[in-house]
């Protein structure tokens, strides 16, 4: 590194935000980097991770740019049968690090501090202290700060539950699930996002039976079907489905007759058909994990959990008794973040967030290559990000979606930025050109083209017409 500590970046947080954003940045510049991160190694939370996760979406448009993340394969066999791969925490862990071994330090442009904080600077520079020896460094930052930990998400194995247990109470986080060495009287799931449906899912993969198991939802959540949100020689899925919601958005009449057009076209879907969602965290689901979570009957929508006792739980609308030496699983961790929005481009920082909905890896990749070619122009650079909060609940929906077309729009008035798009792997519609002849994609390509300009003016009357803001 430059004189020891001077850099031209200092890049917070060594996750997918910070990878990401670095990937791209150094692909189109010269740049010096340092990335700081608190933990041992790179890739964020996916080191505190539970064991059988997966990703939601496919490996295929999930990392950094320059490298792949498995064998963009399509599954043959299994739960997730005729699905592009989807990578297991070991795995993406490993990938974050064979990137940064192989890629960042080898570049000459990239240093990693692990077990680092940032604890203090400004007017050009940082102060950052070492876990383990306790020394503290001076960085000179040359050009900008970059907050990677903006949207850091929550997760169970590191959140402070907001409930009380009592004493002769089993409530494990869901990491610790897998250490259950027999059955216990029952499992009593705790949450409603994709963290206790895995939950659930797992359970049943093992043998549970279904009326072993309750599930506590405090919320009804809208899903993403898995099969819309495919990339590569499947493409021409995730158009069909993107132009029948593009054209839903744009004909609906009112808020309740959007989300009726949506999962009249699957374009959202639900467990519970008897009952409305409230809730929207973008949780991506195949038919397969839908059917096993609908076999849980004993389902619990009383609120929230404020007190767990051996045999009940005391809700934010009563209390409901569980069985005898029932095994509470706690996956009530936030997940995703959703701060107020900031600038993404701001004098001497940039906070990677949210623009396309569904999209994290590409998101941070895109303002590495804004901050690459347009970074001295901050207005120029922000119409190009505008920041899209994380969506809770279901009317979220409509505000998340037409941000993101919106951001979409300025994209195509940039012919630098639809190029490099286009060859993003990051990119789940890259190369549908090439599918255009398939059945029905030309067809979707042209409803999309057709409907964009009036769903990005019809969600935003929506919008207005709930008075949300």
């Amino acid at each position: 590194m430059a004189d020891g500590h001077d850099v031209d970046y200092l890049v917070i947080g060594a996750g997918l935000a910070g990878m990401a954003f670095t990937d791209a940045l150094i692909s189109e510049t010269d740049a010096r980097v340092l990335i700081v991160d608190r933990r041992h190694g790179p890739g964020g939370h996916w080191n505190d991770a539970y064991p059988f996760v997966r990703l939601h979406q496919p490996s295929a448009f999930y990392g950094v740019p320059s490298c792949s993340l498995g064998e963009d394969r399509i599954d043959e066999t299994g739960p997730n049968a005729g699905f592009y791969e989807r990578a297991t925490a070991a795995e993406v862990c490993h990938y974050f690090q064979e990137v940064m071994d192989e890629t960042f330090l080898p570049s000459g442009q990239v240093d990693f501090w692990a077990m680092s904080d940032v604890v203090g600077g400004g007017h050009g520079t940082a102060s950052i202290s070492h876990r383990l020896s306790g020394a503290t460094t001076d960085v000179a930052v040359r050009k900008k700060v970059v907050d990677a930990r903006y949207l850091e998400s929550s997760i169970p194995a590191t959140h402070t539950p907001r409930f009380t247990v009592s004493d002769g109470a089993r409530c494990v986080p869901v990491n610790d699930l897998v250490k259950e060495a027999e059955p216990a009287g029952g499992y009593v799931v705790l949450g409603a996002g994709k963290t206790a449906m895995d939950a659930c899912v797992w359970l049943l993969e093992q043998g549970v039976d279904p009326h072993r198991i309750t599930w506590v939802k405090p919320r009804e959540p809208w899903l993403i079907d898995r099969k819309n949100l495919q990339p590569r020689d499947k493409v021409g899925d995730f158009i069909k489905d993107w132009a029948n919601s593009v054209e839903a958005s744009a004909r609906a009449t009112s808020a309740a007759d959007l989300f009726e057009r949506l999962e009249a076209c699957e374009a959202l879907v639900r467990i519970d058909a008897n009952v409305e969602p409230t809730m929207f965290r973008a949780p991506i689901l195949s038919r397969y994990e839908r059917g096993l979570l609908a076999t849980i009957e004993h389902v619990v929508r009383s609120g929230h959990v404020r007190w767990i006792q051996p045999d009940r739980m005391v809700m934010d609308d009563g209390e409901v008794m569980v069985p005898a030496g029932a095994l509470f699983i706690d996956c009530t961790a936030e997940g995703l973040q959703s701060p107020t929005p900031r600038p993404v481009f701001e004098p001497g920082r940039i906070t990677p967030q949210g623009i396309r909905e569904g999209s994290p890896s590409f998101n941070s990749a895109l303002i590495g290559y804004v901050e690459a070619t347009r970074g001295d122009d901050l207005e120029t650079a922000n119409d190009l990000t505008p920041p899209n909060r994380y969506p809770s609940t279901a009317m979220d929906w409509i505000r998340q979606r037409h941000t993101g077309m919106t951001a979409q729009m300025r994209w195509d008035q940039h012919r630098d930025v639809t190029a490099w798009a286009e060859g993003c792997r990051l990119n789940v519609a890259a190369g549908l050109g090439a599918h255009a002849g398939e059945p029905g994609v030309g067809d979707a390509i042209g409803k999309y083209l057709m409907y964009a300009g009036a769903a990005i003016e019809n969600l935003a009357k929506l919008h207005a017409d709930a008075g949300l803001s």
